[in-house]
């Protein structure tokens, strides 16, 4: 039984998808389970900064993504917490992850296909191979 889980999101569709799953797998026993979610800003990614005017409404957008998924936890009767990193997010969590204990870690998957992950990469797939404890990846 996982009871200290960390869910790592970007706010998008397939990170919602990850904390349903966490939230569906702990179901049972979710009085005794505490999840972490951790939001990781890219610093090099400049997509939302372009999407938005500036940093400062990307925050606030990254702000109300969390709390929605906070108020999604809390809504479900889920122990949970949120913070923040900086960097790049498989390095950044992967680093957390060595310094604190969690059961498990959540991911979504973007969804990529294997040319774009090859050229690209994944997030997921860099968390799933390092990572020391199990890793769920939710499509």
């Amino acid at each position: 039984m996982f009871k200290r889980i960390l869910v790592a999101t970007d706010g998008s569709v397939h990170a919602r998808k990850g904390l349903e799953k966490a939230v569906k797998m702990v179901e049972p026993y979710k009085s005794e389970v505490h999840i972490d979610l951790v939001y990781c800003v890219d610093v090099k990614d400049n997509s939302q900064i372009l999407r938005y005017s500036d940093n400062r409404e990307a925050d606030a957008l990254s702000k109300r993504m969390v709390a929605e998924s906070m108020d999604y936890l809390h809504h479900e009767g889920i122990s949970s917490s949120s913070f923040y990193l900086r960097g790049e997010p498989a390095r950044m969590v992967l680093l957390y992850l060595k310094e604190h204990d969690y059961d498990c870690l959540v991911v979504g998957s973007r969804g990529r296909n294997d040319l774009q992950t090859l050229v690209l990469g994944s997030v997921s797939h860099k968390l799933a191979k390092h990572a020391k404890i199990p890793v769920l990846i939710a499509r």
